[in-house]
């Protein structure tokens, strides 16, 4: 057991992402007793990896915040008493590239650095990254005091107001904002090049533009990148964060089962009572007790679990939520020579308006640096990610053409700055919707979250706390968002809430 008292107190936890593993190795830590079930071969989820030729490609997260002293991966993990990850920092964290220019805008560490980058690119925009500079400091101050969002009763409002401090006050005049009405209120709604830069740029986010994206949620998301903050690439790949909540986990006498499918989540009087599992290897099934249910899934993933016992108010605010997004990513292993000088870890691109992928879609690009662990001597990995519609993967007339043309464009586009000539391909291939949806079981592939729109950022969100007592969600669909830090913090939320529950 870990180091608490509570052999009484037996939780399920459904998924190995990152927030489930979290999650898990906390509660395993404070002496819950945990197991956790993952359909998938390896742990990870979205933030996973998988091997080829001599290649080790990262899914889908490629960079990581949090990672700095005081971030929520440091705070976790000196809690767990297991060490970082070894990484270096992302800077520029990413290099992107507006539609017909040959020069990248840099989007630096250093503050100052990347001031004079903003100026010298966008003039006259300074009013709006000094409007994000301050509600992102109040914000961050705010987030740093552990509130939790949004409440759903008195211990939880406890926490939220326990969180606020006259500085907070700053940022509420703008609880209602989007990035476009703070552009239009400045001025700037007419500057493409800000405007274009800022879609591309929330988009990796929030999977919405400008005109959608929350102001509050922007301000964090734009200035994460920037000192004493920052965006890490981990030596070796994604999987070593993994890794290491679950040595913790197992450490501290929790438990991981892979490749084992909940097919269900079983209730009585309103209350989860344990999961239907299935071994995808032996097709064994039974039920696995639990006092407690925590479910590192979508919204429409848990709804499907619960079926009849989903509350219909609840059910029926999933189903009125905006299409969620879903992701197609190359991913190719090359010889180092296609890879120019002094390339940065990080790149993005807009596809071309006319183009099969459509209008307004980016292509986000990383690229593995020599000797990271991803790629033999003299070789590198580039993995290129772009969202896309759902329903254009759900019945397609041909998928294998479809899935060719995505990746032919994805390769046309990357050509125009990587030597892709045949001699430096050494290994092609490519995920859709239906590959997300087959290893990590989201619904329907879904990637990201549900994006962060104001009715569905920080307070207008789903709640860590379900309808059903004892049943916890974590994951991107949850305050504060998508990404390794975002659903940590979420997971970290919810082990203080199961603390708070026990008394």
């Amino acid at each position: 057991m870990g180091v608490g008292q509570a052999q009484g107190d037996r939780v399920v936890v459904i998924g190995g992402g990152i927030g489930g593993l979290t999650a898990a190795a906390l509660l395993a830590h404070r002496g819950y007793e945990v197991i956790t079930f993952d359909q998938a071969d390896v742990p990870g989820g979205c933030a996973s990896t998988f091997k080829r030729r001599g290649f080790t490609f990262d899914v889908g997260a490629t960079q990581v915040a949090g990672l700095e002293p005081g971030g929520i991966h440091h705070q976790i993990f000196a809690e767990l008493g297991v060490p970082l990850p070894e990484a270096t920092l992302c800077d520029p964290a990413c290099a992107v590239y507006l539609p017909g220019e040959s020069a990248p805008i840099q989007v630096w560490r250093d503050p100052e650095q990347w001031r004079a980058e903003r100026q010298r690119q966008f003039p006259g925009s300074e009013p709006f990254w000094q409007l994000l500079h301050t509600l992102f400091q109040a914000s961050w101050r705010f987030q740093g005091r552990d509130p939790v969002l949004p409440p759903r009763n008195l211990w939880d409002l406890g926490q939220l107001v326990s969180a606020v401090r006259p500085d907070t006050l700053i940022t509420a005049p703008f609880t209602f904002s989007t990035v476009g009405q703070a552009l239009r209120w400045l001025g700037l709604g007419s500057d493409r090049r800000l405007t274009t830069f800022l879609d591309m740029q929330l988009k990796l986010y929030s999977q919405v533009g400008a005109d959608e994206t929350a102001l509050l949620y922007a301000a964090t998301a734009l200035s994460i990148p920037q000192a004493p903050q920052g965006l890490f690439h981990l030596q070796g790949s994604m999987q070593t964060l993994s890794d290491r909540l679950v040595a913790a986990l197992q450490r501290d006498g929790g438990k991981l089962l892979m490749r084992h499918s909940v097919d269900a989540i079983h209730t009585e009087n309103g209350r989860p009572t344990g999961v239907a599992v299935r071994c995808r290897k032996t097709g064994k099934r039974w039920t696995e007790p639990a006092n407690h249910v925590v479910a590192n899934v979508t919204v429409q993933n848990l709804v499907a679990l619960l079926g009849d016992a989903a509350p219909a108010s609840y059910r029926q605010r999933v189903e009125r939520l905006p299409p969620a997004s879903g992701a197609f990513v190359v991913y190719l292993g090359v010889d180092r020579a296609a890879i120019p000088a002094q390339c940065p870890p990080h790149l993005q691109f807009l596809y071309d308006a006319d183009g099969p992928i459509g209008e307004n879609n980016s292509l986000f690009v990383s690229v593995s640096h020599p000797e990271d662990g991803r790629a033999p001597v003299g070789k590198a990995t580039v993995i290129a990610s772009s969202f896309t519609d759902l329903d254009r993967w759900a019945h397609p007339a041909d998928y294998g053409a479809l899935k060719q043309t995505y990746q032919d464009a994805a390769i046309a586009k990357l050509s125009q700055f990587f030597d892709l000539r045949p001699e430096h391909l050494i290994h092609v291939e490519s995920a859709t919707p239906r590959t997300f949806a087959r290893y990590t079981a989201r619904d329907r592939g879904a990637v990201g979250g549900l994006g962060m729109r104001l009715s569905t950022f920080g307070p207008f969100g789903f709640a860590n706390r379900t309808p059903l007592p004892n049943l916890w969600l974590v994951g991107d669909c949850t305050h504060p968002g998508e990404g390794t830090a975002g659903v940590s913090y979420s997971a970290l939320t919810v082990v203080r809430q199961i603390e708070a529950s026990r008394g």
